[in-house]
């Protein structure tokens, strides 16, 4: 069968569902290639080098994880989006896209995403495998459970709380004061019951009454430590590192004095092992790691990224949300602690979602509207501005929706010339890899340019209040910052404790600029209010907290959770 006819057909040589059909219609229309031979046709891996999960998943052996060409380094570029809206934006699904356009054009290319969480996946969000004809597969696998990351990385956070309670509960050697423990529990689930809880009733026995909670699993500090760690050293390391509490003179307690690093490193040792799939067109996708970029770091881990440099000519990975949250940490803090730097950055819009910014609402997003798009697009050209702050000049991919007009696609390619930047349209949401063949050769004329000399936002030595007003003024827009009283106490005890150095990982609401999840387009003069600090010395960052933001998020009005089933075959359905 001709490469460029491989999106429109299965492997019996039957059509695939019409676009718009559901996506998991799409995906399970499409016959897995072997995982093995996959890996054997695209890199000469042999059989040695993974370790499968099955016939189409499988880990890569982290003895391969090293590169083994030292001479050779693949670019990298970085997909990134829009501040997201319900009408949404397409980063993973335009990362797999371009992946496949690449690929068509005969680049070695492989794409490097985050795991799925179960928690968006029964929620609101969906999961994350793209969507349309650029998709990841098997999907329902990837969607579900994987190959048991998330359910490691729970059980060692909560074999860290379960230790640090029999502690306690033993006489507590290290004098950690029960009412000064921060580590709380996790579950990869939207429960909001759960974000405040009271442990240890039911007297003696049954341990030290204290009040905790738990957070979702993506925002877990392990999860966080997994994608930054660069081998099982150094994970060990950084698992030592996290403070656990403190003890009643206030000097911190880590898991280290606890002795349990080890216990934790090896139910981690799996985990560490970057994930391998297949798009739709037998392309490689590396999946490892899920933090959100709304409340965590939000990119795939460390270890994933270099494994495919050492692979291929060019690698494509994408950070969560838009471009002020996750660009921003995949630049400030993976790239900080890990020496990465991106070759080209692709930034990704729809017409729909700015006419969103522009006021549009969901009802009405089909009806070309010219005044509301250019209103919107204040959006778009705020992120530009924000991603040269890096030295870094976009190559915006304007993901295209079937209701698009010619005007509407027009006047986003003259806005982005006037802008000073490049935009394409690409269709690979409808046609694959073929849609995105024109985004791809973009994307190679951007790499065969002068090499960029990417810049980080701020300083190691600047003060954490001084990184936090940093990227509040000019990439969030905000006229100042206030920080509670409680937030300055604890950024001025980290300083104290010698982490002053480390980078700040804000969290705030992913859909606005401003700490106001309703204030869309590009708001100004606004404040950025502060009101909690964490310290995550093992993984090296100090989350800031801003307005409302949650870490362990609650289910909608209808949660998705209600339209998964099973079919009378045993198939999933509803999974989106």
């Amino acid at each position: 069968m001709p490469q460029n006819e491989l999106q429109n057909r299965t492997t019996d040589d039957t059509p695939l569902p019409p676009p718009g059909s559901p996506d998991i219609d799409i995906a399970r229309a499409v016959q897995p290639q072997s995982i093995l031979l996959l890996a054997q046709q695209h890199w000469g891996l042999n059989a040695d080098s993974l370790i499968p999960f099955g016939h189409y998943k499988a880990k890569l052996n982290l003895g391969h994880c090293q590169r083994n060409e030292p001479d050779r380094q693949g670019k990298l570029v970085l997909v990134t989006a829009i501040s997201p809206t319900p009408a949404g934006e397409g980063k993973t699904t335009t990362s797999v896209g371009l992946n496949d356009g690449l690929n068509r054009l005969g680049v070695r290319a492989s794409v490097c995403l985050r795991e799925p969480s179960l928690g968006p996946c029964f929620g609101m969000k969906g999961g994350a495998t793209g969507g349309g004809r650029a998709q990841v597969i098997p999907m329902e696998d990837i969607n579900l459970h994987f190959n048991g990351d998330f359910h490691a990385v729970t059980v060692a956070h909560n074999l860290l709380a379960s230790l640090i309670d029999n502690h306690i509960h033993w006489g507590n050697e290290a004098d950690l004061d029960p009412h000064r423990v921060s580590w709380r529990r996790v579950m990869d689930l939207n429960d909001r019951t759960l974000r405040h809880t009271l442990t240890g009733l039911g007297g003696p026995a049954h341990g030290t009454p204290r009040e905790s909670g738990f957070d979702i699993t993506v925002s877990s500090e392990i999860m966080a430590i997994l994608c930054l760690a660069e081998d099982l050293s150094d994970l060990r390391r950084r698992l030592g590192r996290i403070i656990v509490g403190r003890r009643r003179d206030l000097s911190p307690v880590r898991v280290a004095e606890l002795g349990a690093e080890g216990a934790m490193t090896v139910l981690l040792k799996d985990a560490l092992q970057p994930n391998l799939a297949q798009s739709l067109e037998h392309n490689p996708v590396f999946i490892h790691g899920g933090p959100f970029a709304n409340i965590a770091h939000g990119c795939n881990s460390v270890i994933a990224t270099r494994a495919a440099l050492a692979l291929n000519d060019v690698v494509v990975t994408e950070a969560g949300f838009g471009a002020d949250l996750g660009a921003e940490k995949f630049i400030d803090i993976k790239c900080r602690q890990s020496g990465l730097r991106p070759d080209a950055v692709v930034l990704v819009c729809t017409v729909r979602a700015l006419k969103m910014h522009g006021g549009v609402s969901a009802s009405q997003l089909q009806a070309p509207d010219i005044l509301a798009l250019k209103s919107g697009s204040v959006n778009l050209q705020q992120h530009i501005n924000n991603l040269r702050q890096f030295g870094l000049d976009p190559l915006v991919c304007i993901n295209r929706f079937p209701g698009d007009s010619r005007q509407e696609l027009a006047l986003l390619e003259t806005l982005c010339a006037q802008w000073g930047v490049t935009a394409v349209v690409a269709e690979h949401w409808a046609k694959g890899g073929d849609g995105a063949t024109e985004l791809a050769r973009a994307l190679m004329d951007q790499l065969a340019s002068e090499p960029h000399d990417v810049r980080l936002l701020y300083p190691d030595d600047m003060p954490l209040a001084e990184k936090i007003h940093t990227l509040a003024t000019r990439l969030y827009g905000a006229a100042d910052v206030e920080i509670a009283p409680q937030a300055r106490r604890q950024l001025e005890e980290y300083e104290q404790l010698g982490f002053g150095h480390l980078p700040v990982c804000i969290a705030k609401t992913q859909y606005s600029f401003s700490a106001d999840p309703k204030r869309r387009g590009a708001p100004r003069g606004h404040t950025l209010p502060v009101r909690e600090a964490r310290l995550c010395a093992g993984a090296g960052f100090v989350v800031v907290f801003c307005g409302d933001i949650m870490t362990m998020p609650g289910l909608p009005r209808r949660p998705a959770a209600l339209d998964i089933s099973l079919d009378r075959e045993g198939r999933v359905i509803g999974l989106s």
